[in-house]
């Protein structure tokens, strides 16, 4: 019986490592470009080989990882958190940004600008404990549908990027999220939806205070922001928290652009990836214009550069949703 066993597992051994890793990916040049990449920095004693404490990846998270219009879903998890505060003490909503969040008018609250926006995560975001606040998040996204999709705004992860994630994994890379998103939120559904433990996602963080309530040690969420990661934050962060440069580094907006220049700027090869939101159909056309996930200077960069791919997801992705392998 064991020879009969021996003999399956031979039979089987050349398709199984023919097996596709990325089977939601058209062929293209960007699932060629990754390929390639992993299979060179993989390959024992080849001229790009990097040891398995080199092989990081990094990601952005809104806009790369899951979807991000009609705006970032962090921030409709504060408007919807104003909303439930204000419904119990009226009297918060002061300003004109939590009046509108409370009322839920997106159009009012964005022309309050930066500020404005800010002024919501924070009021939303502090005065409660890191695991009270995480509780609400992770209610939130049980129990809210996104409004055009349907779905869990949990549901609403890229199935491509779910099997490139898996694929760096299996090759020995370590996985990152780097993210402008709020880390206490991330890291609520992070490790269920995309195998990323919470250790290894790096996120906005907020002002914080250390208190014993009722006998019991606890981290306060307080307001202000303490850190945002973005931009050219983003390159520091990972510099203070991973102490490496990545030598993969995925994103989908100007907003990181640094971490992908950063990122592919040392020694041996390296690659950076852009998804580039061109599917109105199955999801949402937008770059240079829109008002979330902006793309244009980066969408320059990765025009001019040889070691950054752009990913058309209109043409190289076979699906864009786990649930339309179902459909």
């Amino acid at each position: 019986m064991k020879y009969l066993w021996l003999s399956l597992v031979i039979l089987l051994a050349p398709g199984l490592a023919l097996a596709d890793p990325l089977p939601s990916w058209r062929a293209g040049a960007s699932k060629t470009a990754i390929v390639e990449f992993v299979e060179a920095v993989t390959e024992i004693g080849g001229a790009d080989y990097r040891t398995p404490a080199e092989r990081i990846a990094v990601f952005d998270n809104d806009g790369t990882l899951w979807s991000e219009q009609p705006a970032y879903f962090q921030l409709l998890f504060a408007v919807d958190r104003v909303a439930e505060m204000a419904k119990a003490d009226p009297s918060m909503a002061k300003s004109p940004a939590l009046k509108a969040a409370a009322a839920g008018d997106f159009p009012a609250l964005l022309a309050t600008g930066t500020k404005g926006l800010l002024e919501v995560v924070s009021a939303s975001h502090s005065g409660i404990d890191v695991a009270g606040y995480q509780a609400k998040v992770a209610r939130w996204l049980k129990e809210t549908r996104h409004k055009k999709a349907g779905r869990r705004y949990d549901e609403m992860i890229y199935q491509p990027m779910l099997e490139l994630l898996s694929y760096l994994r299996d090759s020995g890379f370590k996985t990152y999220i780097v993210s402008g998103g709020g880390i206490h939120f991330m890291r609520v559904f992070v490790e269920e939806a995309y195998g990323i433990p919470p250790e290894q996602v790096i996120g906005s963080t907020g002002e914080a205070s250390y208190k014993v309530v009722d006998g019991m040690p606890t981290v306060m969420k307080e307001p202000g922001l303490a850190f945002l990661d973005d931009g050219p934050g983003k390159p520091i962060a990972i510099d203070r928290v991973i102490g490496r440069r990545p030598i993969l580094a995925g994103g989908n907006s100007d907003g990181d652009l640094h971490m992908i220049q950063w990122s592919t700027a040392g020694e041996g090869r390296r690659l950076g990836l852009l998804v580039h939101h061109t599917d109105a159909e199955r999801e949402w056309a937008y770059d240079r214009k829109s008002h979330i996930g902006k793309l244009d200077k980066a969408l320059d960069m990765a025009n001019s550069s040889s070691n950054w791919s752009v990913i058309d997801m209109k043409t190289e992705w076979r699906v864009v949703f786990p649930y339309d392998l179902a459909e």
